[in-house]
């Protein structure tokens, strides 16, 4: 295959054990997984703490935690340790921190400043994949320019939550040596700052999208060739989420479909994606190989901390389920999917 200019991440087959990332994480590990007594952050994510208010067909919550950065920190602590950038204002609960740090959510890169947190409200229709925003207010998130710590500085794996192509592609810029980098973009993005976000495609090892913003960025409607075609932008794999049918992998080396985890009830899907994208990314820095062994894995993993996610309204689910929950699940999901 060739060689990445920047990164040292590629695909190879599940059988083999020698990917240019996996000997160098292996040195830093001893066996290539998370040790228990390891405290430095595995993985650096990009993602916003916000106040949520969120009406579904099941009822309404107010001024909750949420932001994308809630939910995919959340999924991925349940495997690696994390480390976040974003800012909150002065009235970001102490009670939030405190959560999030229990969960094994270092907040060294998150900054505070003076004014108001990020606001978000919503209504779901009955039928639950049609959102509407209510409100937004922005607050310090509107001039927020990151500035990482010097501990996040060698992170080896990377997720650039959705935010402006920009701002991901200046925290990107900190990152001494990223082994392995991740973004998820949206409408609005691909839309009105489309030069960035087509720089920032040729620097990342991999995007997440839902299959609408798929079409959008590729204006193909077909989800096979907008997959390829996104792989033609620059990113060695690509993910296209399609909300309760499942997601597909694309790469050079192979494609992948997973279907979602079969629920009877779903109370709040907002952040279900952010959960799975928090999911694999967290399972991918546990392990430090990125095989296509793994990337299924890490998918599987991504599916079950999204289905917690929308037992309940906002992160309610996900800081209640224990490890032990989690592997229960992914046995089951396994099985299910297993011919």
């Amino acid at each position: 295959m060739e060689a990445l200019v920047r990164f040292k991440f590629s695909i190879c087959s599940p059988d083999a054990d020698t990917v240019h990332l996996t000997q160098k994480r292996a040195d830093r590990t001893g066996a290539g997984t998370r040790r228990e007594d390891d405290h430095n952050v595995e993985l650096l994510i990009l993602g916003t703490l916000a106040f949520d208010g969120i009406e579904t067909p099941k009822g309404l919550a107010s001024d909750i935690l949420g932001g994308s950065g809630s939910h995919c920190a959340l999924a991925a602590a349940l495997h690696a340790q994390v480390g976040m950038v974003t800012v909150v204002g002065e009235d970001f609960p102490d009670d939030w921190k405190t959560l999030l740090e229990k969960q094994g959510v270092d907040l060294t890169g998150v900054e505070v400043k003076p004014g108001g947190t990020l606001r978000w409200t919503c209504r779901y229709e009955p039928d639950m994949n049609i959102r509407h925003t209510t409100g937004l207010a922005l607050n310090v998130l509107v001039d927020y320019e990151p500035k990482l710590p010097e501990s996040y500085r060698d992170v080896p794996f990377v997720f650039l939550g959705n935010d402006s192509p920009a701002r991901q592609r200046k925290v990107l810029s900190q990152v001494r040596n990223p082994q392995f980098v991740m973004c998820d973009t949206m409408n609005h993005w691909i839309e009105t700052e489309r030069e960035d976000l087509d720089q920032l495609l040729r620097e990342v090892d991999g995007v997440v999208v839902n299959d609408e913003e798929a079409r959008l960025l590729t204006g193909v409607h077909n989800l096979i060739s907008a997959g390829n075609r996104i792989l033609d932008m620059g990113p060695r794999l690509a993910i296209i989420k399609k909300g309760e049918h499942g997601a597909f992998l694309f790469s050079r080396f192979a494609h992948y479909a997973l279907p979602a985890f079969p629920l009877e009830e779903v109370v709040d899907p907002t952040g279900a994606g952010d959960s799975f994208a928090g999911g694999i990314m967290g399972y991918l820095a546990s392990r430090g190989r990125v095989n296509l062994w793994n990337l299924k894995r890490a998918m599987a993993h991504g599916t079950v901390a999204a289905s917690y996610t929308v037992e309940q309204y906002g992160t309610q689910r996900i800081v209640e389920v224990s490890k032990k929950e989690i592997e229960q699940r992914y046995e089951e999901f396994v099985q299910f999917i297993t011919p």
